[in-house]
Parts: C-alpha cells; sequence; structure tokens
C-alpha cells in the first residue's frame, strides 16, 4: 500500500458515503437522546402558565431521533454492497484548508478579538488559497475589518469581542 503522500488526488479518503451517512446518523441520535433528557430533566411538560422551559426542545429532539433512525434504518434496508465515495483525496485537502484557519480563527478570537481574527483570517485566506498578492489581501483583510470595526462598535454600539490592540487604541 502507497503510502498516504504517494496515493493520486482522485483516490478515495474515505470509500464509502454509506459508512458516512450511518456514522453520522448515529451521532446525531446520541445528541438527540442528550438533548432529550436535558430537556426533560428541565420540564417538558405543560404546566398552569404554559408550557415548562424545556417542552418545544424535548420533542424537537424526539424529531432528531426519528429522523436519525430512519436514515439508520434506510441504509441498512438498501442492502448495498457497492457504495459510492464520499470524498476523495484532493476534495479533503480542499476541506481541510477552510476547516484549519477556521478553528484557528475561533482560537485567535478569544485573545486577539474578533477585528484583528478576522484581519488575520481574510488575509490568510486570500494569500495562502486564493494565491492573491500579499499587498492586496492585506489591504482587502484591512478594509473589511475596519468596516466591521466601524458598523459593528460605531454605528450600531453592538459589544464585539476585543483584544489588546482595541484596548491600546482605547476601544
Amino acid at each position: 500500500m502507497a503510502a498516504p503522500e504517494e496515493q493520486p488526488a482522485d483516490s478515495p479518503a474515505v470509500a464509502s458515503s454509506r459508512s458516512v451517512d450511518i456514522g453520522v446518523s448515529l451521532v446525531l441520535l446520541a445528541l438527540a437522546g442528550v438533548l432529550a433528557f436535558d430537556n426533560w430533566r428541565t420540564g417538558m411538560s405543560w404546566d398552569s402558565t404554559g408550557p415548562q422551559a424545556g417542552y418545544f426542545p424535548f420533542y424537537l429532539s424526539v424529531i432528531l431521533a426519528g429522523a436519525s433512525l430512519y436514515g439508520i434504518v434506510k441504509e441498512f434496508a438498501a442492502r448495498r454492497t457497492e457504495s459510492e465515495v464520499f470524498v476523495r483525496r484532493e476534495q479533503l485537502r480542499r476541506v481541510l484548508q477552510v476547516l484549519g484557519p477556521t478553528l484557528l480563527f475561533c482560537l485567535f478570537m478569544q485573545w486577539l478579538g474578533l477585528y484583528v481574527a478576522s484581519f488575520l483570517l481574510i488575509a490568510g485566506f486570500m494569500i495562502w488559497v486564493g494565491r492573491i498578492a500579499v499587498w492586496k489581501s492585506v489591504v482587502t483583510a484591512l478594509v473589511f475589518s475596519v468596516a466591521m470595526f466601524v458598523t459593528f462598535d460605531v454605528a450600531f454600539d453592538v459589544i464585539m469581542p476585543k483584544g489588546p490592540l482595541e484596548a491600546l487604541l482605547g476601544f
């Protein structure tokens, strides 16, 4: 078997869409179970003032569980032996090009604030994924970040996560 970096880009990374469908349905079923239990614990009945806090979320979790069970049963009832490829290596690489920086954006936003993290995300995407000139990327990211700041913090007075740069500038 060839090493992952030696395999062609069109080779399957996850071979079976059936296994992915079943796996996602099982995860959603587990989530529905946790949500149903928590909303049952909170209160999912009707009292003298109307529905309790968990009433609607409980029944939404029951619907989610039913849809998940339907997906599992449907996949097993299909009895397919050959399944189409879920994702190829090149497709997975492109998804991870977006997922990685997005996770870093969420992490950096905690320390740098929304505007600086957005600047880094936009400039980074434009430079490394879009292969756009560095100066164009920096200018675009700067204009977008300043426009977001003016829109949210100045015009609408919405409190957004801020970091050390905004504190240094007095915001």
